[in-house]
């Protein structure tokens, strides 16, 4: 009920007590003020929580690294083009199941150890040089940092290092890492050099056996394809 009848039967008593002309501004302002609603309360606004793995990497990635990982099925289409153009055919169906974009088998994730790495490049580095490269073994280490697997190489003089996110795709992780160049005690993080950072796409493609494929890196080239073995003996401790 509004205050309009609660206050009939009391203007009478206000218009003889009050001199000419003052109740009905009075009754104005008391009504009005018995009218108002309390203010309504503003909802707070809650930020929702990842609803897929994907969108919690994709949280970290920056939008060119992102643009890269959705590219790597045409890196692996331009890549092998330019190597076969090159004359590298008996090279690449050397490599086997490395060179093959659809190798990826179920259960990505590593075995925590060491590892012996080799890495093969698809594709001219700015449109020169050969269209097909491999370079010589080096060392690697993979390990758990609480529910992350880092990567990390070794030995070299351009040694990658990064992380491993789960993605909604089961046969594949997602690798953001950065670059530690020459005398450099470890990488970057990533995010803090533009230049340095690498994103790619991490599989399992045999027993034993993964793949890092790193998509339209700033050296150029079309790809960039990490092999990844455990060694025979581990360290221990």
């Amino acid at each position: 009920m509004c205050a309009g009848s609660l206050w009939r039967g009391v203007i009478p008593v206000m218009e003889s007590c009050l001199r000419p002309g003052w109740a009905l501004p009075l009754l104005a302002v008391v009504t009005l003020a018995a009218c108002e609603t309390a203010p309504k309360s503003v909802p707070k606004v809650v930020a929702a929580p990842p609803s897929t793995k994907a969108e919690v990497w994709q949280g970290f990635a920056n939008p060119a690294d992102l643009a890269r990982i959705q590219r790597v099925a045409t890196g692996w289409s331009s890549g092998l083009a330019e190597a076969r153009a090159g004359g590298f055919r008996d090279a690449i169906r050397g490599e086997g199941r490395l060179l093959n974009p659809d190798a990826a088998l179920p259960r990505p994730a590593p075995t925590p150890g060491s590892y012996s790495c080799r890495m093969v490049k698809l594709g001219k580095e700015g449109g020169k040089g050969p269209a097909f490269q491999k370079f010589k073994p080096f060392f690697c280490y993979v390990q758990v940092e609480g529910e992350l697997f880092t990567i990390v190489k070794q030995t070299g003089s351009q040694r990658p290092a990064g992380r491993l996110w789960e993605d909604d795709f089961p046969n594949r992780m997602i690798f953001l890492g950065s670059l530690a160049l020459g005398n450099e005690d470890e990488a970057r993080a990533y995010g803090d050099d533009p230049k340095r950072d690498m994103a790619g796409v991490f599989e399992r493609i045999a027993p034993f056996v993964w793949r890092l494929v790193i998509p339209y890196p700033q050296d150029g080239s079309r790809l960039q394809v990490f092999e990844l073995t455990p060694v025979a003996e581990q360290p221990k401790g």
